[in-house]
């Protein structure tokens, strides 16, 4: 049994060295441990002082976002035949003692994807709160549409075995963290969460919420782009339905007045914009249902290029 621990890094050099240090040499029921740290266009010494602790270092030209880190880890774990993938922090809030906790699921074969649950006692000490309430609200979407009951669903401590990594397909730069879990629901794998410990330092700055107006503005994205991306239909459907909504309150308002009064006066440009709702509103729906073939597309290329990955990589 192969594990290979990666550690996605971007100017880490402060942390790094103790990030590696701190992970156990043997685990049990895993026969090989590979260390893999992403550089994601580090200008420090992240790369030196990563591959002076032993680690496997996998360097981008340009900081691309964690996403393209976890899409670059995937791919080599594919390419050396790893059986479990974790996914660690290099800022030390994660307890690489803990490891155990998240690959026993899959050692077990309980689970293809196991997510490191940080809210299993409430909001973490630390945590800024704007960010705690956005992971919530990010979590009942993500609930709502891939039909689990997930906690923390943007925890980057977690592991996935070979076939998770195998059907995961993976577009984001930005994040990753939801769009797998998705994925894994839509693809037939089994999540499930454990609880793990979480250090936050005050002082330290987020890669990825360096402000709350920038965390609730990405949060956002997020929800948006999850919505356009497995519930097209829902989105456009909704939209479309409302505008029609509205364009048939004021069609009745315009002739309600006419039957009371005789005439349209003063209300005929009411008359105009109902049909501008209207056409805007069917508009939507056509798109709606092209979105929703698209989606249905998507799905089908990513069921053939799984196949395509199984038999590259032979798994």
């Amino acid at each position: 049994m192969k594990m290979i621990i990666l550690i996605p890094a971007y100017n880490e050099e402060d942390t790094i060295s103790r990030t590696i240090q701190n992970i156990p040499s043997s685990f049990e029921g895993i026969d090989e441990i590979s260390i893999l740290v992403v550089d994601d266009g580090s200008t420090d010494a992240t790369r030196p002082t990563a591959e002076k602790e032993g680690a496997v270092v996998v360097s981008h030209t340009r900081n691309r976002g964690v996403g393209s880190a976890f899409h670059t880890a995937v791919q080599y774990a594919l390419e050396n035949r790893a059986d479990i993938l974790v996914g660690i922090d290099a800022d030390g809030q994660f307890n690489p003692l803990e490891i155990p906790v998240l690959i026993a699921p899959i050692l077990n074969r309980q689970a293809d994807m196991v997510i490191g649950n940080r809210f299993s006692n409430g909001m973490p000490e630390n945590m800024p709160r704007i960010k705690y309430r956005g992971n919530r609200i990010v979590a009942r979407l993500v609930n709502s549409i891939s039909g689990l009951s997930l906690t923390d669903v943007s925890c980057g401590f977690r592991a996935y075995d070979a076939e998770a990594l195998l059907r995961l397909n993976i577009y984001g730069e930005f994040t990753y963290t939801h769009e797998t879990i998705l994925s894994a629901a839509y693809q037939g794998l089994k999540v499930v969460e454990r609880p793990i410990s979480v250090r936050y330092d005050p002082n330290r700055k987020s890669r990825v919420a360096d402000s709350v107006f920038n965390y609730a503005v990405r949060t956002s994205k997020i929800i948006l782009r999850v919505l356009l991306d497995y519930r097209p239909l829902r989105v456009f459907g909704t939209i479309g339905g409302v505008l029609i909504g509205l364009g048939a309150a004021l069609v009745i308002f315009l002739f309600g007045h006419f039957f009371l009064t005789g005439s349209f006066t003063p209300y005929k440009t009411v008359g105009f914009v109902a049909m501008g709702l209207f056409i805007f509103g069917m508009l939507t729906l056509i798109i709606a249902l092209i979105a929703d073939m698209l989606n249905r597309m998507k799905q089908n290329q990513d069921k053939l290029l799984i196949e395509v990955k199984r038999m590259h990589y032979k798994r």
